[in-house]
């Protein structure tokens, strides 16, 4: 029994040096899940100040309490911005100061956070003005999972913008986790932007959203095809969403190429590769719902058809 932990560290050690790509061989550090959740968390206290159950800004100056909270932050990200820099900047682009530059990516992020929140403020509205179930903003704030998701992926997308590798799709898997909606960093989306429900909506690098979209659970915007793999990279695999487009659950959008046209709307379960004119509405063909006894009159079993 004694013998066994020797054993074991002596098994993985081989493994280490067998097997590469899941283990680091290099002496720095990557940027930590942990602190980057807590920067998100942080984030988020910060352009929904007062919402949160251990949020300081409760019974104190709210100068007082922003100013602890980004003082807090600030070193933070200055932290897990420079690890992710030092780990995977090429050689031909080394920083002569990643601590330096770090910080330069910090203080520039975080001067758009009042920007964030200007576009927030009308995703809010678009859920309150777009779901007749909600009895106040408060409520979209505190319970609807496509705020959350969508604060978050705005957010990252501002570091993505700054070109920081890997914390803004830490930030937006951290979303991903919490709210079952996967959208990338890299999606360019404009303002008043509804998710409603949420669940399973996933949303591609390349997808553009327009301005006063709403769409349900289950919606995917999606590339037709990664089977070539890394030499896709920075290729427009994902559609684009025009203004005032509504897209109905389960319904599949895939192909950089792919355009849905101003005001259309795509019913629920459609699949489509095909870009759509302006003011048009795509849907399948009703069919009739047969319902009958599973054993019919002459005795034979049946089964439910449509």
């Amino acid at each position: 029994m004694d013998a066994f932990p020797e054993k074991l560290t002596d098994q993985l050690l081989d493994s280490i040096a067998e097997v590469g790509g899941i283990n680091l061989d290099r002496c720095i550090l990557l940027p930590s899940k942990r602190a980057v959740a807590d920067i998100t968390q942080d984030l988020l206290h910060l352009m929904f100040p007062g919402f949160y159950d251990d949020d300081p800004l409760k019974g104190r100056p709210v100068r007082d309490a922003i100013g602890e909270q980004v003082g807090h932050l600030y070193p933070a990200l200055v932290m897990e911005i420079q690890k992710s820099l030092e780990f995977f900047t090429p050689e031909s682009q080394k920083f002569d100061d990643y601590e330096k530059e770090a910080e330069r990516v910090t203080q520039a992020f975080l001067s758009k956070l009042s920007d964030v929140r200007e576009i927030l403020a009308t995703d809010v509205e678009a859920a309150f003005d777009g779901d007749p179930a909600a009895t106040s903003h408060e409520e979209i704030i505190l319970a609807y999972p496509g705020i959350e998701a969508i604060a978050v992926q705005r957010l990252a997308h501002e570091l993505h913008m700054f070109r920081i590798p890997l914390i803004p799709r830490m930030m937006t898997e951290w979303a991903h986790s919490r709210t079952g909606i996967d959208i990338h960093p890299g999606a360019v989306i404009g303002h008043t932007f509804f998710i409603d429900h949420g669940t399973g909506v996933v949303i591609g690098e390349t997808c553009e959203i327009g301005n006063r979209v709403k769409i349900y659970h289950s919606v995917t915007l999606g590339a037709r095809s990664t089977s070539g793999g890394q030499s896709l990279r920075g290729v427009k695999r994902h559609p684009t969403i025009r203004d005032g487009v509504t897209i109905y659950p389960g319904s599949t959008i895939l192909g950089g190429e792919t355009v849905v046209g101003e005001g259309s709307v795509v019913g629920g379960n459609v699949f489509l590769i095909h870009s759509i004119p302006p003011n048009h509405i795509v849907f399948y063909e009703e069919r009739s719902l047969v319902i009958q006894s599973k054993t019919g009159r002459d005795g034979k079993a049946y089964d439910f058809q449509i």
